[in-house]
C-alpha cells in the first residue's frame, strides 16, 4: 500500500485547511468523512438497510439521508448506535482501502477525524495531528456551525482529548498562527514524507 499519513485533529482545528494545503502540492487525499457520506448515498445498500430499520422518516423528501433525524435516533439508543456502527464501519473501511489503493502521488494523506477514538492509528505509516488551543477550537466551531458554546463544549467533550491525540502524533502542525506559517510547515512535512515514502519503496 502507498505510504500513508493519517491526518487528525479535534473539531475546529482546521483539518480541511491543512488537507487542502497538501492537495495544492499534489498530494492525493482520502477523506474518511467524505467516504462516510458516500456509503449512505441514495442507491447504496446501507441507506436501504437504515430505512428498513428506522422508517421513511429517516429520509429527506429527495431520498437522501436525514442525518439530524438519524443522530436523534441513535443518541437515545445504544443498541441502535451499535447496529449502525456495525453496518457502516466495514463499508467505510473497505471503501477507504479501495481509494487508498488508487492514489497516485508519492505518498497519500488519509484524513481521519476520529482516528484516536476508533484506534486506527496503526493503519497509517505516520500520524499528523493538527493542534489548536481549546478556546480557538470553540470559537471556530461556534462561528462555523452556528451553535451555542454549550453545544460546542459537548462536542469537544465527546472527542478524544488534545493530550490523547498528541500522544499518538509523529508530527504536529499548530494551526493557531498565520497562514504563511502553516504553508511553510506543510511544505517541510511534504518534503519529509516524500523522503520517507521513497526510502520505504527501496526497502
Amino acid at each position: 500500500m502507498r505510504y500513508t499519513v493519517a491526518l487528525t485533529g479535534g473539531i475546529g482545528s482546521g483539518k480541511t485547511t491543512i488537507a487542502n494545503a497538501f492537495a495544492a502540492r499534489g498530494v492525493d487525499i482520502v477523506d474518511a468523512d467524505v467516504i462516510a457520506r458516500q456509503v449512505v448515498e441514495p442507491g447504496q445498500p446501507a441507506l436501504a438497510a437504515i430505512r428498513a430499520r428506522f422508517g421513511e422518516n429517516i429520509l429527506h423528501r429527495d431520498g437522501t439521508l436525514n442525518r439530524a433525524a438519524l443522530r436523534q435516533c441513535i443518541f437515545s439508543s445504544p443498541t441502535d448506535k451499535n447496529w449502525l456502527n456495525a453496518l457502516l464501519h466495514p463499508l467505510i473501511h473497505a471503501e477507504t482501502r479501495r481509494q487508498l489503493a488508487l492514489t497516485q502521488s508519492a505518498w497519500c494523506l488519509w484524513v481521519v477525524p476520529l482516528l484516536v477514538e476508533n484506534n486506527l492509528q496503526h493503519l497509517a505509516n505516520r500520524v499528523l495531528v493538527v493542534d489548536i488551543d481549546r478556546d480557538t477550537q470553540l470559537t471556530r466551531t461556534i462561528a462555523r456551525d452556528g451553535i451555542s458554546r454549550e453545544q460546542a463544549e459537548h462536542i469537544l467533550a465527546a472527542q478524544a482529548t488534545r493530550e490523547q491525540r498528541l500522544a499518538v502524533a509523529d508530527d504536529i502542525i499548530y494551526n493557531g498562527g498565520s497562514i504563511d506559517d502553516v504553508t511553510a510547515r506543510v511544505a517541510l512535512l511534504d518534503q519529509r514524507y516524500r523522503q520517507l515514502a521513497g526510502a520505504t519503496d527501496q526497502d
